[in-house]
């Protein structure tokens, strides 16, 4: 999470016990008991931003919903899905919620009644 945080407020953080704010519409990113860092602070975060599907690998949600539509998603999620298996990945600091996006693929899938 630190990496993720724009200097200067990133010196402030201490880390550990912080929870990533799953809600798009939220101006919070991470949250403790006594903090907030608002996704303002992130270093990937732009107000015009379109919604992130893969970080690692610049993939828009936009941009995947289209290639389900016109048939060309399996060989996108596919190359992911190497790139992870082959450790290219780097979702623990490319992506805000520290967590890899296979799942998310998953659920734009079932969303979309493919």
């Amino acid at each position: 999470m630190l990496q993720q945080v724009r200097f200067p407020d990133n010196q402030s953080i201490v880390e550990g016990g912080y929870a990533f704010c799953t809600n798009r519409d939220c101006a919070t990113a991470y949250f403790a008991i006594s903090d907030m860092i608002p996704k303002a602070s992130l270093r990937a975060f732009r107000f015009d931003q379109e919604a992130m599907l893969c970080h690692c690998f610049d993939i828009s949600e936009s941009v995947y919903r289209a290639a389900l539509t016109d048939g060309t998603a399996e060989a996108m999620k596919a190359f992911v899905v190497q790139q992870t298996k082959d450790g290219l990945c780097a979702c623990e600091s490319r992506n805000p919620s520290g967590r890899c996006c296979l799942a998310d693929f998953r659920q734009i899938e079932k969303s979309d009644d493919c």
